[in-house]
């Protein structure tokens, strides 16, 4: 590949355990890591920066798929870079999560008895950093399981006071550039966490619901409207109506009494309406649906909040006290006793939101918050990525991020919480309005109080590339180190926090994007592509496979399986295969080691080589080349599968296996053999390190005497090509891939040997006659040798002796049955293809199976009768 400039490694040992055993090797290894501080970053390093930042897990959480899968995608990429002598920083943390974290502490009160008013603010919030110090942040064990390489001493917490710092700052300079403001408006509602939450923490659901049509007004007067939310209407100001709905020309700018009540309301006309759909008139209650509430902004309609917080009705009346599912059938039964119930459909199943948190069913509701003014914002966010500064990878999910960004709405940030960012406002006895920065004293006296509500997680999450680096202080970390060099992060949450900080990050860093790059992931899926929940039953805890399997063999699973922005299918099985494939490196690299492999000294001139090992040299350097290319275009899955079939297929299964006969017969053909295999195995672990870390550092290091292959220099493409030895070789395994087929086909066992005689090509395949006959199990023709077999394959001739190994007569009579089988499968087959009648009453995958059963049948006879054909005869 490269000769060896570096100064002599010590020698290595050939001391390796007979098996790999992952548990005794991951945890002292990563410590060793850690205590020589080759994750650490430092910002006065003369070396190109690389910067990840991980998407902070919630400090409730724990390590589950999802974060395992991405975690290894990240940690792949910076171990990469570090070996390519960037200054690499993967920036961990976490998330103070919000309502997550409430709700957890507020379910260990209740064990007491207790609520978090019992405590009061102060003692509450100082109960949940109680709690977080001593429950919170597992999941940093479990990433030291996994093996991430993280700058740990970098550590940060969206709560911790630097974080603060930039939060109460960036805060203080949207509110006084008019971005931040405060209004009354719709909302998602939960009435169980007793807060507004966005848009990402609801999730929809089909519900079983009812739909009631329902007349308002009498007589000519009367308008029916259709609703699956009946206790609503106790808040009604209005009825809307398309304006050039000839059925309602009469009715526009009319009263029409709202049944129940003591009131009457306008019917307006409104564009918004779709004549199309049901009647055609809606019912407008604009302090609890967000539709409702632009046509009453619109049309200057009062909002009449008929809810509290807990979704419990305050309207005065018969139905005041209710909870509104009970006011629901209550409303619905006087509705009807009334004779103004026109239709009832039950059950009718609609998209329903709920809490992500704790499932109550999410109500729009009017209410007074504070907002961002995300026009400017988030349009610097759309030009970053249409002028080229920020690449979203893979190019297919750009639009998916400008239908977003293109049409967003103001951002509701303000949360009904005690735990989080407070916010940083405070309001006077006069009304007055004071917004305070990190670094001003918030106003003091009689009746001056601070807003009582907190931020939005993704407010400070948004912050995150830059907010850890020190910012708003103008740090060396954030000189070196900002913008990020790429982010990874799944397609689920391209809205939610990436869009968050291309704003906030184009915002506060005067036009510099966070990240150059995001490269965005699909999900971690069952082997059957479904969703894994705890519901379904097929939720997995990566912790027990990395017991079963060890960590790599996971790494190697999900990299394997990592398609840019597709989701990810993994299965247990497949885990297993990965672990094999650990093995394979295993046993592998022992053999070599065993045999002599060595790194030491400079490679033999190529003239030296036999084409054996010019060959295994010219499809490493293509190796490193194609994963090269798969790196840089985030091809995880291609990249991995490229190592596999390299390190598997042509290194441990062929290379190794050729080289067999050569270390036998000893010499400078041996020597230099001995010297091209630890080349091939030193590069080859350097290439998997980034992927399955643990086995190639204990490997790597035992092979060479180096250090650690953490901090190993990444290989390159020498340009070293043999065209004459690749196609040498493949001729070679052609030759005894065949044989081997033969042999299997015949019943011969793998170890049993048979008498041949080898005719080659002098000039490709005299030199390998002993490597062909020991890796078929080939025996010299010796005295009464008889050719009953002859197998020409790519220039060369097999003539094989079977008559003492296998029954002639008895194989011949088994391979005619079967062959008399697939001729039958096909006539029958090719009968209900030509009929006519058949095919244009049949399903097409029932034609299609047939067709399958076809194309088997020609196969298998096309199969057999060559088998035959080289039996012997007689």
């Amino acid at each position: 590949m490269t000769e060896n400039a570096q100064q002599q490694p010590p020698a290595p040992s050939t001391d390796l355990p007979t098996q790999y055993a992952p548990a005794d090797v991951e945890g002292p290894l990563y410590e060793r890591w850690v205590e020589r501080g080759y994750f650490e970053a430092d910002e006065k390093s003369d070396k190109p920066p690389y910067t990840i930042v991980i998407p902070p897990p919630n400090v409730t959480g724990s390590l589950h798929l999802g974060h395992a899968f991405e975690h290894t995608l990240i940690d792949a990429l910076t171990r990469r870079k570090r070996m390519q002598g960037f200054e690499t920083l993967w920036q961990p943390g976490m998330d103070h999560a919000g309502i997550a974290t409430q709700n957890v502490v507020e379910r260990e009160l209740a064990k007491e008895g207790k609520s978090r008013h019992d405590l009061g603010r102060e003692a509450f919030v100082e109960r949940v950093w109680q709690w977080k110090g001593e429950s919170g942040g597992q999941i940093s064990g479990q990433m030291r399981r996994l093996g991430d390489g993280v700058a740990w001493s970098r550590e940060r917490f969206t709560m911790d006071e630097g974080l603060s710092q930039a939060v109460q700052t960036i805060f203080k300079r949207l509110y006084d550039d008019e971005l931040i403001y405060r209004a009354e408006r719709i909302i998602n509602w939960c009435p169980r966490c007793l807060t507004a939450i966005s848009d990402i923490e609801v999730e929809y659901q089909d519900d079983d619901g009812e739909l009631v049509s329902m007349k308002y007004g009498d007589g000519d007067d009367t308008i029916v409207v259709a609703t699956t939310r009946a206790e609503t209407m106790l808040g009604d100001t209005a009825v809307a109506v398309h304006p050039e709905d000839e059925r309602y020309q009469h009715l526009i700018g009319k009263l029409v009494k709202l049944p129940l009540t003591d009131r009457s309301i306008p019917v307006v006309a409104d564009e918004h309406v779709d004549p199309e759909f049901g009647t055609g008139a809606v019912k407008v209650t604009p302090a609890h649906d967000p539709n409702d509430f632009e046509i009453g902004q619109r049309h200057d309609l009062p909002a009449l909040t008929i809810m509290d917080e807990h979704a419990v009705i305050t309207a005065h009346g018969p139905f005041q006290g209710l909870d509104r599912l009970e006011a629901r059938s209550a409303i619905v039964a006087a509705l009807r006793a009334e004779g103004r119930i026109v239709a009832e459909k039950r059950p009718y199943v609609h998209s329903v939101g709920h809490c992500s948190r704790c499932k109550t069913t999410i109500e729009p509701r009017l209410s007074m918050q504070w907002w961002v003014k995300v026009g400017p914002l988030a349009k610097a966010a759309g030009d970053a990525v249409r002028d080229g500064r920020v690449k979203i990878h893979p190019q297919e999910m750009e639009k998916r991020y400008f239908d977003w960004v293109d049409n967003l709405h103001d951002w509701c940030i303000s949360r009904q919480l005690w735990w989080g960012h407070r916010i940083p406002v405070w309001y006077g006895p006069n009304g007055e309005v004071v917004c305070v920065g990190p670094d001003e004293e918030p106003p003091s006296g009689e009746g001056w109080r601070q807003d009582t509500d907190v931020l939005d997680t993704w407010f400070s999450s948004g912050l995150w590339p830059f907010s850890t680096l020190g910012w708003p202080e103008q740090t060396d970390a954030l000189a070196k180190f900002y913008p990020n060099s790429v982010l990874v992060t799944g397609y689920d949450i391209l809205f939610f926090w990436v869009a968050r900080m291309m704003m906030f990050g184009l915002y506060a860093m005067d036009g510099t994007p966070p990240f150059h790059t995001i490269a965005l992931h699909g999900m971690v899926r069952d082997q059957f592509g479904k969703k894994m929940s705890k519901s379904f039953g097929n939720a997995v805890n990566p912790l027990d496979w990395m017991d079963k399997y060890g960590s790599d063999a996971l790494r190697f699973t999900l990299a394997r399986g990592a398609n840019p922005g597709v989701d990810v299918p993994i299965g247990e099985d497949w885990v297993q295969g990965s672990r094999n494939f650990a093995n394979k490196i295993w046993n592998a690299t022992r053999f070599a080691l065993m045999n002599g492999a060595t790194v030491e000294g400079p490679l033999p001139e190529p003239s030296r080589m036999s084409s054996t090992d010019r060959w295994i040299l010219s499809r490493l350097n293509t190796v490193v080349a194609e994963v090269d290319a798969f790196y840089d275009d985030y091809q995880f899955a291609k990249l991995s599968d490229a190592l596999f079939h390299f390190a598997w297929d042509e290194v441990f299964d062929w290379y190794v296996e050729l080289s067999k006969t050569t270390f036998q017969a000893g010499g400078e053909a041996a020597e230099v053999s001995k010297r091209v295999l630890g080349e091939v195995l030193d590069v080859t672990l350097k290439l998997l390190h980034p992927v399955v870390p643990f086995v190639t550092e204990t490997l790597w290091t035992t092979l060479t005497g180096g250090e650690s292959v953490v901090i190993a220099e990444w290989p390159k493409d020498s340009g070293f090509r043999d065209a004459d030895a690749e196609r040498e070789i493949e001729s070679l395994q052609s030759v005894i891939t065949e044989v081997r087929r033969f042999r299997a086909d015949q019943g011969l066992q793998p170890g049993q040997r048979v008498p041949a005689r080898l005719t080659l090509d002098g000039t490709r395949f005299a030199p390998h006659e002993a490597a062909i006959r020991q890796l078929l199990r080939l025996q010299p023709e010796g005295d009464g040798f008889t050719a009953t077999a002859t197998l020409p394959v790519a220039g060369a001739e097999v003539a094989l002796d079977l008559s003492g190994t296998i029954d002639v007569a008895a194989e011949r009579k088994r391979l005619a049955k079967d062959l008399a089988a697939a001729e039958k499968e096909k006539a029958q087959a090719n009968a209900k293809l030509g009929n006519e009648a058949f095919l244009a009453k049949a399903p097409d995958h029932v034609v299609d199976k047939i067709r399958t059963r076809l194309t088997k049948a020609e196969e298998d006879i096309a199969r057999i009768q060559a088998q035959l054909e080289r039996l012997p005869q007689g």
